[in-house]
């Protein structure tokens, strides 16, 4: 026999719980639907405040005209005087047409001991009044509300004169009270009619603004926005790209760290307008739309930038930027790493050819002419380094120009360095001046190529601290109307290096130049093709005094940078 299971407690019934509710919109509805529920009640009750003031004083007002009305009825003196308080008396009579005719709940005719001579009720008469008639036996008119043997009424009193202006008794005449309530209770289904619209039309306008909130804010809670936020802002702050946001008026909205790194910004540029924070260029015209396009190349403040921009459904737009200038670097030595490789395998053709030659000489015995041979091909190389540490002291430069050379011989072009060129070892930014050169030199010998007798001529001269620097070749030139493209970031009518992208070289020419308060122009050459001048006012140290005789220190340099 299996034993009985007892039957557990009753399972407690599920509840249904009425929170907060989580959402943006459902929150604001229910807000504002509480402050226009609450300003239609107030509004209501500040206007039946004094409306039942306003009735109370008119219904008062009324008895009191009722009242001074039948104290000018001579008749009523005469018959208080030569007659007694009757139900059938002529005071009685007056009193009752005079009720009926105005409407009154009592008309009141009074003695001077305050004893009724009418009353509505027969009974009453020849009773002392309720209540104190002193004021208006003392000559004062008086108005309330007051409570007497028929309740609560509104009351005018007034005193009674004969002809000689005497006082000879009083009128009092009530107005039922229940009459001026029942003028407010009648009033008030119009009033909830108008507060009902009133409130009707708060819960529509409350619902499209909530209706609209809610697909501003896409139907989230307020804790998914604080989230959001949150993450936006670890976000932009944490990635290495620029993020720079701006409204329908070209306002900054917001820019991350980045991009105050890359643009030179400051935190309190945000609400400011683009163009009064960054300086007129391709940069500014690409942030603001006026430059299109995908993966567009700028230039700012020495850093090559790749931006692209998305506008945003409030016409506003958010640009990114990366910043390229280690990867355009890199891909420059790149190419210059290639042309050296190039340069280094027709020297050792060349090499082999000359050894092939001169073993031939040594076969034939041919001794001096071996010799000849020999000095004669060394000689070039060293009088080409020989000729750039003399007139170029500064090391890196130097060595730039004597791999430059090397190069152009590679391609057919022949590198000189001018007459006049003479530059001291006192270089500020030695890197700034070896990338303006070398990007000046890299565009002439593209230039040069392929053209009658093509030639590239470096000029570098110093004044002071000021540094002057010419690059010409026999290139086809630049004609009038683009010598400003040229320096445009991404304008180039070259092919597109495997690394990259063109248009980039000049452009940072003339800003590295702009940054140390110099220029950078192009102009026609003499005999035909192209020459670029840069001025760098500051480009050079002061210098220093003179030291002793024999001092290394200036010593003309060699292209390794070791004295002579």
């Amino acid at each position: 026999m299996s034993a009985a299971i007892p039957p557990g407690p009753p399972s407690a019934p599920s509840r249904w719980r009425i929170g907060w509710p989580r959402r943006v919109f459902s929150q604001v509805l229910l807000m504002q639907l509480a402050i226009a529920t609450g300003v239609t009640v107030l509004a209501t009750g500040l206007f039946l405040r004094p409306l039942g003031s306003q009735l109370d004083d008119q219904a008062m007002r009324r008895a009191l005209a009722i009242a001074q009305t039948t104290a000018t009825e001579p008749r009523l003196v005469t018959a208080l005087q030569h007659t007694r308080p009757t139900r059938g008396g002529p005071v009685q009579a007056a009193a009752e047409r005079i009720r009926r005719s105005t409407g009154a709940e009592y008309v009141v005719i009074m003695d001077r001991r305050g004893v009724r001579w009418s009353h509505t009720s027969p009974g009453e008469i020849g009773k002392h009044v309720s209540t104190s008639p002193d004021d208006a036996l003392a000559g004062h008119e008086v108005m309330q509300i007051d409570n007497g043997t028929l309740g609560r009424s509104a009351r005018g009193k007034v005193p009674l004169r004969d002809r000689d202006g005497r006082i000879v008794g009083a009128v009092s005449v009530g107005i039922a009270y229940e009459t001026v309530r029942g003028r407010l209770l009648g009033a008030l289904p119009g009033m909830l009619a108008y507060a009902g619209g009133a409130l009707a039309m708060g819960a529509l306008a409350a619902y499209l603004v909530s209706r609209r909130l809610q697909r501003r804010t896409h139907d989230l809670a307020f804790s998914d926005i604080s989230a959001l936020l949150a993450e936006r802002e670890a976000m932009l702050h944490g990635i290495r790209e620029g993020v720079v946001a701006l409204d329908a008026h070209g306002r900054i909205r917001l820019m991350n760290d980045e991009a105050q790194r890359l643009l030179d910004l400051r935190a309190d540029d945000t609400g400011q307008p683009l163009e009064a924070v960054l300086p007129p260029g391709r940069t500014t015209d690409v942030l603001a739309g006026r430059v299109t396009g995908a993966d567009l190349l700028t230039v700012s403040g020495g850093r090559v930038l790749v931006a692209n921009r998305m506008p945003t459904d409030d016409g506003g737009a958010v640009a990114t930027l990366r910043d390229r200038t280690e990867l355009e670097r890199l891909g420059r030595e790149l190419d210059g790493t290639r042309g050296l490789i190039d340069a280094l395998r027709a020297q050792d053709h060349e090499h082999a050819n000359r050894m092939h030659t001169l073993l031939g000489l040594l076969e034939l015995e041919l001794h001096e002419e071996a010799v000849e041979f020999i000095t004669e091909a060394v000689g070039v190389h060293r009088a080409t380094a020989e000729q750039v540490t003399e007139r170029v002291h500064d090391p890196l430069l130097a060595a730039l120009l004597v791999g430059k050379a090397t190069v152009a011989t590679e391609r057919g072009v022949s590198l000189r360095i001018a007459g006049g060129t003479l530059l001291p070892d006192r270089l500020v930014d030695p890197p700034g001046l070896v990338t303006i050169v070398g990007n000046l030199i890299d565009n002439a010998l593209d230039a040069a190529v392929g053209s009658a007798g093509p030639l590239v001529e470096v000029e570098l001269c110093a004044d002071d601290r000021t540094v002057l620097l010419r690059v010409s070749d026999t290139g086809p030139g630049v004609p009038a109307d683009r010598r400003d493209l040229v320096f445009t970031e991404g304008w180039s009518t070259k092919k597109p290096p495997a690394h990259g992208q063109r248009g980039i070289g000049l452009a940072l020419v003339r800003r590295l130049a702009e940054r140390q308060g110099g220029s950078a122009r192009v102009a026609d050459r003499d005999g035909g093709g192209a020459e670029f001048t840069v001025v760098l006012p500051e480009a050079l140290t002061e210098e220093p005094a003179e030291g002793p005789a024999g001092d290394p220190a200036e010593a003309p340099l060699t292209a390794t940078g070791e004295p002579r």
